[in-house]
């Protein structure tokens, strides 16, 4: 067995995800969490000691399974990157976009937290979940993403009080350069210029800091935007 800290990283497949696990490789034994098994199998080959961990995180049961099957005594960092960005004003916004939204960026992660609690504790590990500028302001026309932000926020606030064993961090970064990036845009009617935007391996440098911080320093948030 390695005597390295474990990192689950979720959302691994591409993005910012994907940045955060290639940080940690260096340091860290890595489960790449994602529905694109493909994609995590090929990232896995190029980071040693990181192993796929493929599962949708919106299906309970599946998630139970999975993490049932790892049967891990103890896991050092846990990072939410997965997450959807839909777009639309309150009047377009359907019932299921909104669920759809809270279903992947709040239940399924509080699920999945909720489920690594046990291996969280026995470490006494972190949980970095990213979040977004939206997890602070609400622009017309990001109604349902910015509610699902500031209840991811609520989340991580609430898990730092009851959980004072772990430390609890919410990272907000502005727009990256990513595909989501890309799909933001598309709907907003834009035109997409990727050097505007934060690269995704500057977010996972500051994912990084807050999971790596010193034993007596507790990162809660980081907010960081584009020069």
């Amino acid at each position: 067995m390695s005597s390295r800290p474990l990192a689950l990283v979720t959302g691994a497949s591409r993005g910012i995800g994907a940045a955060t696990a290639r940080a940690l490789a260096p340091t860290h034994d890595l489960l790449l969490g994602g529905r694109d098994a493909v994609a995590l199998e090929k990232l896995a080959v190029d980071l040693p000691g990181a192993t796929p961990w493929p599962v949708d995180l919106t299906d309970d049961g599946s998630v139970t399974a999975a993490v049932t099957a790892l049967d891990l005594p103890r896991l050092d960092v846990l990072v939410h990157s997965a997450g959807v960005g839909l777009l639309g004003r309150v009047e377009d916004t359907s019932p299921e976009t909104w669920r759809r939204q809270f279903e992947v960026n709040v239940v399924a992660v509080a699920g999945l937290t909720r489920l690594l609690l046990p291996a969280l504790r026995a470490a006494r590990g972190t949980v970095v979940l990213v979040n977004s500028g939206a997890g602070h302001t609400a622009r017309p026309g990001w109604a349902s993403y910015a509610a699902s932000k500031f209840a991811l926020r609520a989340f991580a606030d609430a898990l730092r009080g009851e959980e004072p064993d772990l430390r609890v961090a919410s990272v907000h970064p502005g727009r990256v350069d990513t595909e989501m990036q890309r799909s933001v845009v598309e709907q907003e009617g834009g035109r997409y210029e990727a050097d505007r935007y934060l690269r995704a391996d500057s977010v996972a440098a500051a994912i990084v800091s807050a999971a790596t911080a010193s034993a007596e320093a507790h990162v809660s948030e980081i907010v960081i935007r584009p020069r």
